[in-house]
């Protein structure tokens, strides 16, 4: 289930304080505020998006989405915080956003906005915390705020390999024997989303967060053993990929009249932005809802996870992060 905010938020420039590399493929930030002030508070689960400019993407600046990291049981992020904290994956085959970041040295201005949370935690008695990969940059604020407030939680998390697996000391420190660690490369700790759904309590809270396939794979286990909707939280750390059988179609915006062509291999929000539409968006996958956009006319093919089957049905809005046309032709009310 997911609670997107949709308040929209403001713009901050902050400085990298300081930059770690808890993997070979994983860098840390340390955001400030260049005159020391108190940045915006946030809860667990919420991230930042940070500019990316032209000359990383090749075309518009564009945004990025990086969950807010919080380890300090002491303090509450609700209140306000020196610093933000994220962490970066290197992608080599991505759209350059991750590449700038990792080119970044201390000292560098960033602009931001303001923390948004599209996964929050709920305030159940026991929770069931699942990452996988980099996915563990929001379970990790969740499973300090559980800790801070003394609530029964169990934390796995899963990886290529145990080398690749960021924070676990922090982790160690924090969750004691709650925390299990499984790597792909070892039979004896690969996770196995059965075995560890058969020893949960049916309907206890699971938020998980990782690649499509893990979550996935979880969801359908968890459906399957009849847990409520209302107790499935995920959040996916990926865009959506071109499909096959996917073929270009025109756009044409209803304001302005022009007519823009979208390629086979590009999303619809890709080829707004390229040609200077203006489309808010964030999570780029299809759940948060912000790209939420009117059709006046065409056929829809949705992929998104936000859209209510009503909504699908009507065929007056959809998402363009990821969804469309099928008609060969759309008309958005842009």
């Amino acid at each position: 289930m997911l609670a997107p905010s949709l308040l929209a938020p403001s713009l901050l420039t902050l400085r990298i304080a300081a930059i770690d590399a808890p993997t070979s493929q994983i860098k840390t930030f340390t955001l400030e505020a260049a005159d020391g002030a108190l940045l915006p508070g946030f809860e667990p689960g919420a991230h930042l998006q940070v500019e990316i400019p032209s000359s990383a993407t090749g075309g518009a600046p564009q945004w990025r989405s990086y969950s807010l990291i919080h380890l300090d049981v002491s303090a509450d992020p609700r209140d306000g915080v020196r610093a933000y904290r994220l962490a970066v994956r290197r992608e080599d085959e991505g759209r350059g956003g991750s590449r700038h970041m990792h080119a970044l040295e201390v000292g560098a201005m960033l602009n931001v906005r303001t923390p948004v949370n599209h996964f929050p935690l709920a305030a159940p008695p026991r929770v069931l915390l699942i990452a996988g990969g980099i996915g563990i940059t929001p379970i990790v604020s969740m499973a300090t705020a559980l800790a801070a407030q003394h609530r029964e939680y169990e934390l796995h998390f899963s990886g290529r390999t145990r080398d690749a697996l960021p924070f676990v000391d922090e982790l160690r420190a924090l969750a004691g024997k709650r925390l299990v660690l499984h790597a792909d490369d070892d039979p004896a700790t690969r996770l196995s989303v059965d075995a560890l759904l058969e020893g949960a309590q049916l309907n206890q809270p699971i938020y998980v967060c990782g690649p499509a396939g893990m979550i996935d794979a979880v969801l359908a286990a968890a459906r399957k053993r009849g847990w409520h909707e209302c107790d499935l939280h995920y959040e996916l750390f990926s865009e959506a990929a071109p499909q096959e059988g996917d073929t270009a179609f025109e756009v044409e915006l209803r304001s302005s009249g022009q007519r823009l062509t979208v390629p086979a291999d590009r999303s619809l929000l890709d080829t707004l932005i390229e040609n200077g539409a203006d489309v808010m968006y964030d999570c780029r996958a299809g759940y948060c809802g912000l790209c939420s956009t009117r059709v006046c006319s065409g056929d829809i093919e949705h992929r998104d996870s936000y859209l209510s089957d009503a909504d699908k049905a009507s065929g007056k809005v959809m998402q363009v992060c990821v969804s469309r046309c099928t008609s060969g032709r759309l008309v958005l009310d842009l």
